[in-house]
């Protein structure tokens, strides 16, 4: 890749972020739960369940890529867990990874219609669908998890048990909850206070909602799933 590229435009589709250049290859980055990207002058963009790192230090520790730009301004990611991947791609929408995504929720999440027959379609258990990215391209276990306490869907119902109705409400909270996550910019701090979010965590046997309900937590396809057994059915 010659030096001196111009940057066009920055993309995201699902956990994949790529910056479009004036031509190819095209820089494409995934954090792989503890990257982050950092400037000397701003605040780091970190994932939220990413360690965060001492901002005093620069260039920072775990350095994968340094880049330097000509109005004197530089960008690092950093990946302390060796997760995350940095891959050039001539067309990312129409190769690896980017090609084998599902929808995005935000960007082009399905109809009513057709949100409800993809369910259908598929014997999965809804909270491993959910997080399949092949199907749902963004959506992580915290996320899932609060859709379906929202929905009112346990979290271990086969997608293609879910009548016509549930899926309508499971799309309509997929949509709310990540528009609020983003317009609160990923701060927890501004998430609603009865969301499941805020008492998921830690495993706790007295957990409860802010509405006093119980919280209990098993392991669906090897992840931890917080849900609440009296609204969730």
């Amino acid at each position: 890749m010659r030096p001196n590229k111009q940057v066009i435009a920055v993309h995201r589709r699902g956990k994949q972020l790529w910056f479009e250049l004036d031509e190819p290859p095209h820089p494409l980055f995934h954090f792989g739960m503890t990257g982050a990207f950092h400037t000397p002058a701003a605040e780091s963009l970190y994932l939220k369940s990413g360690p965060k790192e001492p901002s005093g230090e620069w260039p920072p520790r775990f350095t994968k890529i340094h880049l330097r730009f000509d109005d004197g301004s530089e960008l690092i990611m950093t990946n302390a867990r060796r997760l995350g991947r940095i891959l050039f791609r001539s067309a990312p929408l129409y190769e690896p990874p980017l090609n084998k995504l599902g929808f995005d929720p935000l960007l082009d999440l399905p109809s009513p219609k057709m949100f409800s027959m993809m369910l259908r379609s598929r014997a999965a258990v809804i909270k491993s669908l959910l997080l399949d990215q092949r199907f749902a391209a963004g959506i992580g276990n915290w996320l899932a998890d609060e859709v379906l306490y929202q929905a009112g869907i346990a979290p271990y119902r086969r997608a293609n048990s879910l009548s016509d109705a549930e899926a309508k409400r499971l799309r309509g909270k997929l949509q709310s909850v990540i528009r609020t996550a983003v317009e609160a910019n990923a701060d927890d701090v501004h998430y609603p206070k009865h969301w499941l979010f805020h008492r998921r965590w830690g495993k706790r046997t007295d957990a409860s909602t802010a509405r006093g309900e119980a919280v209990e937590h098993m392991t669906i396809g090897g992840r931890t799933t917080a849900w609440v057994p009296a609204v969730q059915s």
